[in-house]
């Protein structure tokens, strides 16, 4: 991943900033160079690769596998991040959308709306351990913009997520999909999540990521999880910031 020849097969043409998928040492990985990044008004230019890095390291913290594998290297457009593949599974949907109060057994309503064609609709994800353990990360590294599309259901019942370029901002910027256990309690494993990224904030993942983001935005990750393990339920939306992305997928 990090010192193997990086060969590009294609370019993935709906991501908003320039994503490439290819191979390194006949292993599949999804290149994006800093050179391809779109600029954003609330996002310092040229740094959405080193927070993609920085979600992985907080993933690796946590013990949970949330975000595959990503580093920062240079590549045939530059410098950027290149993350192991993960092929979801085609048969699973996470996060759906359903007509309006049809919401599924194993599922939790997230909020209502209409679709392209004014029919009344739904949006819902599933009740499982590993989606609220990416709920959880997501409010640790701030994520603004967890879209149902960058949730991957692999085969088993794992998810992975993708696209974690604008997080770590200093200020509450948190925009998911993810709302379905807003107020409710975490679980003992959850709690424990936390508090390993926590100890790891205070040692050698501190250490790493005042090397892809601001001291402020590390601190801002140390406080997240601190009031986090305090509070011990999942955050509710606040009123200052939209909660939910846009587009959802």
């Amino acid at each position: 991943m990090e010192d193997g020849e990086l060969v590009l097969h294609g370019r993935i043409m709906p991501a908003s900033n320039a994503t490439f998928v290819g191979e390194v040492d006949g292993t599949q990985v999804v290149y994006k160079p800093i050179a391809g990044e779109r600029p954003l008004w609330d996002f310092p230019d040229g740094s959405l690769a080193f927070r993609e890095v920085a979600s992985h390291l907080v993933s690796a913290a946590s013990g949970w596998d949330v975000v595959p594998l990503t580093v920062l290297r240079e590549g045939p457009h530059g410098l950027g991040m290149v993350q192991l593949w993960k092929e979801p599974d085609p048969d699973q949907e996470a996060v759906t959308i359903v007509p309006e109060g049809a919401t599924p057994a194993g599922f939790l309503h997230v909020f209502d709306g209409v679709d392209q064609h004014d029919r009344p609709i739904s949006l819902v994800h599933e009740d499982s351990v590993a989606l609220r353990r990416m709920a959880v990360l997501d409010v640790l590294v701030n994520n603004a913009d967890r879209k149902g599309g960058h949730v991957l259901e692999m085969t088993g019942g794992h998810r992975h997520g993708v696209d974690h370029g604008v997080t770590f901002h200093a200020e509450p910027k948190l925009r998911t999909v993810l709302w379905g256990w807003a107020g409710e309690p975490l679980a003992a494993d959850e709690l424990d999540g936390i508090d390993r990224v926590l100890a790891a904030v205070a040692g050698t993942l501190g250490e790493g990521l005042e090397h892809l983001v601001t001291e402020r935005e590390v601190e801002g990750l140390r406080r997240r999880a601190e009031r986090l393990r305090a509070a011990a339920v999942f955050p509710q939306p606040r009123g200052d910031w939209p909660a939910i992305p846009w587009p959802p997928f």
